[in-house]
């Protein structure tokens, strides 16, 4: 078996610089994602104001129209009474006493019937009064979920900031098993999400349990061999560009790494949790590889 080339490590500033750049982009990317929720709700409130405006409009109009058929109505209705009562006054001397007594009838009736059309003409517009106050508390109503739609994504965006940054800091980077620096490993599965938003590079989590059969992780095979839990130590057989490696007797956190013909930088095993006959961990990949 030919020996594998091992290339140097890379120098650590190239690594600051890339983690902060990531965390920059992260950074953009969040806060684009804030603008765009804005204008959104921004848009959703312009809307549910234009239609407020038009079913107040509307409910004013339907308002108007009614009131002035009734005015008409009632109009009439007083006329009508007031004719009543001239004519009841001119024949008054001439009618008998049943003549008068019919006439007294009607003008009693027609006045009942104009109080009757003023009270039903007053509970219109009330109702339709009512109507608009309804129609506008709602809108307030969902204005002010919207402000407070917005309230809650500015202070998840914050919060989440504030938890990446924090996860960040608490990385670490250690050596590989090949004695090249390691990025920054993550123990846990916030550290390892904190890793992918970074994106400097790929992550392939993976629970490895003991059987016959190489299980695919990413674009290469592992073998489960051995684990011993009380020491945190396990060995796993390594299939990439159809060679075999043994990695024996690896600790939990421990970058094993392994070159391909793909990449100029080395992939990384990081083994988190070593149980009886199962590992859990992740394998990284470099983003830049030869298609």
């Amino acid at each position: 078996m030919s020996p594998t080339y091992q290339h140097p490590p890379e120098p650590r500033n190239n690594l600051l610089t890339a983690l902060i750049s990531g965390a920059l982009i992260a950074l953009i990317v969040a806060n684009v994602y804030l603008f765009v929720q804005v204008d959104r709700l921004r848009t959703e409130m312009a809307q549910n104001n234009e239609k407020l405006a038009t079913q107040i409009s509307n409910l004013t109009d339907t308002s108007k129209v009614s009131s002035a058929s009734q005015l008409r109505h009632i109009e009439t209705l007083k006329q009508e009474l007031e004719n009543a009562k001239q004519l009841a006054q001119s024949q008054a001397r001439s009618l008998s006493s049943q003549a008068k007594a019919e006439a007294q009838a009607h003008a009693d009736q027609l006045a009942k019937q104009i109080q009757a059309e003023e009270a039903k003409a007053q509970q219109q517009v009330s109702s339709q009064i009512n109507e608009v106050k309804t129609a506008a508390n709602t809108a307030n109503s969902k204005i002010a979920d919207v402000a407070t739609d917005v309230g809650g994504v500015k202070t998840n965006l914050s919060q989440t900031q504030a938890d990446l940054q924090k996860t960040i800091a608490d990385l670490k980077s250690a050596r590989g098993d090949l004695g090249v620096q390691s990025g920054l490993i993550a123990t846990n599965a916030s550290e390892l999400a904190a890793l992918k938003r970074l994106g400097e590079r790929n992550y392939f989590e993976f629970k490895l349990g003991k059987t016959k059969e190489r299980q695919r992780v990413g674009d290469i095979t592992m073998l489960l061999k051995k684990t011993d839990p009380k020491k945190n130590k396990y060995t796993v057989e390594v299939m990439a560009d159809d060679k075999l490696t043994v990695k024996q007797d690896k600790n939990v956190n421990e970058p094993v790494q392994f070159y391909t013909s793909k990449a100029k930088q080395p992939y990384e095993i990081v083994v988190n949790q070593v149980q009886k006959d199962m590992i859990v961990g992740y394998l990284a990949t470099p983003k830049d590889q030869a298609r």
